[in-house]
């Protein structure tokens, strides 16, 4: 896990010390939630496929592709003698060339500095490496925003496991119950979920059809977030009765 700041931030205030029920951390996923990185994913694969005359299925890609939980073949429409070799190069190509120029998603800015300017702690919890995360927030100039990121060298089993929230958690010495979660994905959010957080899905495009009974507030963008809500939601409410409110 890496520590991205240290030291006195002018730009942020004091952190908070959790009191009876208080917010005092957020923490995100990475791709599908602050960067959409799997729509450029299926039209890498989608290029491909218009570059050979080959049928593609959009919509089984977007549910597919991307996902660590079971096995797709993402050249099944191609015949078996296919050099799948190039044709995963030619798909890195104009992969790699789509990611240049992705946005943050719409409302991610707004939160984390208004999270930031309220002294509460930023981490991010990802299944993808430490160079993918930090390359995006870099080139988007969001990485300054966040104290310590937890992606899949640190932890033993990624999410759904619990374990890289744990780290999270772990480094700000807060329990599940100070910090809020935000996810875009089934296996996420279960992960924030069995580490104790409360947790906020914004599904996409790609997870809209997850099952997300477990959550305990579904919203459509980060966007609908607003800081004082957000807090005042998570600081009163019983856990028990919270759920899907």
């Amino acid at each position: 896990m890496r520590r991205r700041r240290s030291g006195h931030d002018p730009g942020r205030a004091a952190p908070r010390h959790p009191g009876d029920g208080m917010i005092a951390a957020l923490v995100f996923d990475f791709d599908g939630l602050m960067v959409d990185t799997e729509s450029p994913l299926v039209e890498a694969y989608g290029a491909v496929h218009a570059h050979y005359g080959v049928p593609f299925e959009r919509k089984l890609f977007l549910r597919n592709v991307g996902h660590a939980d079971f096995t797709f073949d993402p050249w099944h429409a191609f015949e078996k003698r296919a050099d799948r070799v190039r044709l995963e190069t030619e798909r890195r190509e104009r992969h790699r060339e789509l990611d240049k120029h992705l946005p943050a998603l719409p409302g991610v800015i707004p939160l984390l500095e208004s999270a930031r300017a309220a002294g509460l702690r930023l981490g991010v919890a990802s299944n993808s490496s430490h160079g993918h995360v930090e390359g995006h927030l870099g080139r988007l100039r969001l990485l300054q925003h966040f104290e310590y990121l937890a992606c899949r060298e640190d932890a033993g089993s990624p999410k759904p496991e619990p374990d890289l929230y744990r780290l999270v958690l772990n480094r700000f010495g807060l329990s599940g119950r100070a910090t809020v979660a935000f996810e875009d994905s089934q296996a996420g959010s279960l992960a924030a979920r069995r580490a104790g957080l409360w947790v906020v899905v914004v599904p996409n495009p790609a997870t809209e059809h997850h099952a997300f009974d477990h959550a305990d507030w579904k919203i459509a963008s980060l966007a609908e977030v607003r800081l004082p809500e957000l807090m005042s939601r998570f600081s009163t409410i019983d856990p028990k009765i919270s759920r899907n409110s």
